[in-house]
């Protein structure tokens, strides 16, 4: 599926002010959708990812500067910023493509796409927790004496809050498109209903 460039920057500019709204906390009240955005952007916004795609990650390092900064820390200086922090490009990708894949045979509601997109999360968040995670664990000099049972269990002890998050704000996210579709399907043109 790919959206008319006028749809694809309204989903994108949502996208963006979810993102935006969200991420200065991975945890907090209303936790970080970053990794649920990067996953819709992949479903919604395959036939723009050449311009979305850098425009999320250049998106998520302003807000990651304007936090770290507002904190009064050098960006540059800070802890989660280490060359692992790069690593977030793989990451954010491995999303965005599982995204790709879970839409590709279209977003009509049927059962068959959920099994789809939860696989395609599951898969994709447990890839870019991998990069994420990993970058960090490696590269950066916060972990003193890395080992590979070090790093198991840093991936172990996070890897599920982060799948929870992901998967609550797809849910969120795949309500609120099963809430809209009939209303968007109206506005489709013939012959060009969501498939």
């Amino acid at each position: 599926m790919r959206l008319a460039l006028r749809h694809a920057l309204a989903v994108f500019a949502f996208l963006a002010l979810v993102m935006a709204a969200t991420r200065a906390h991975h945890f907090g009240a209303v936790p970080d959708a970053s990794w649920a955005v990067f996953f819709a952007s992949g479903v919604y916004l395959a036939g723009h990812q050449r311009w979305a795609f850098p425009a999320l990650m250049a998106l998520a390092v302003a807000v990651d500067w304007q936090v770290i900064s507002a904190s009064g820390v050098d960006f540059w200086n800070h802890y989660c910023v280490s060359p692992g922090y790069w690593f977030l490009l793989p990451a954010h990708a491995a999303l965005t493509l599982a995204g790709q894949w879970a839409a590709a045979r279209g977003l009509a509601p049927r059962w068959s796409l959920l099994g789809r997109l939860a696989l395609a999360l599951f898969v994709g968040a447990s890839l870019c927790h991998l990069f994420a995670q990993g970058g960090f664990y490696w590269f950066s000099s916060s972990v003193a004496e890395p080992s590979l049972a070090g790093w198991a269990k840093n991936y172990a002890d996070w890897w599920p809050a982060y799948l929870t998050v992901a998967f609550a704000w797809v849910g969120i996210g795949a309500a609120l498109h099963l809430a809209l579709a009939p209303a968007f399907a109206r506005l489709a043109p013939a012959g060009h209903a969501p498939r």
